[in-house]
């Protein structure tokens, strides 16, 4: 696998086999070998509830364990020590299939103890929806996180061919293909946790 440049996001983003919209800045968010991503407006985070644990074989729906905010123009949401939250891109994004992607913090981020993906930074060719941002605050300090702000960057690799059946393939599982806002786990639809 190899790394696209600069020179090759943006042919590839000039043939529209990569789309970013909206790219609202090309100059500046074009790195060496990478694409900075903004920060939307809509947050999903936790709520207290009186149970004792996430459990993926639960019938209810994870969805009710979260709660949805949405930030003003002009608002932050702050993340506070310890907590979890998911947000999504403010762009949309679509994956050509002879491509895989990456989001990786942007060390500015990382420097305030402030993570983009717990561990779902992998995005499967054929993808196509605003990239669900997984984030922690593994500091000491609150941090303000403005809509529009650019939070984390995007990679894109090469692969040795184009895939047989990329994300959104009918024969595939691709529960989060077109989403357009923080999605929670949608665990409980796995092949191997449904009951028979």
């Amino acid at each position: 696998m190899a790394i696209l440049s600069d020179i090759d996001i943006k042919k590839y983003l000039e043939e529209e086999l990569i789309i970013i919209d909206p790219l609202k800045d090309p100059e500046r968010q074009i790195q060496p070998s990478s694409v900075d991503l903004r920060i939307g407006s809509e947050f999903k985070g936790f709520r207290i509830i009186r149970k004792p644990c996430i459990d993926p074989m639960d019938k209810s729906d994870i969805e009710s364990y979260m709660e949805s905010i949405h930030i003003e123009e002009g608002g932050s949401f702050i993340i506070h020590p310890g907590e979890f939250a998911l947000a999504t891109t403010y762009e949309t994004v679509k994956i050509p299939s002879n491509l895989v992607a990456r989001v990786e913090g942007r060390s500015s981020m990382g420097r305030l103890g402030i993570t983009m993906h717990v561990t779902a930074g992998y995005i499967d060719p054929g993808f196509w929806g605003k990239i669900t941002l997984e984030i922690s605050n593994i500091g000491k300090m609150p941090v303000a996180l403005y809509p529009g702000q650019r939070v984390c960057q995007i990679v894109f690799e090469t692969m040795t061919s184009p895939s047989q059946k990329p994300y959104g393939h009918p024969d595939r599982d691709s529960k989060y293909m077109g989403q357009q806002r923080p999605e929670t786990s949608k665990i409980k639809h796995d092949y191997e946790l449904k009951s028979p």
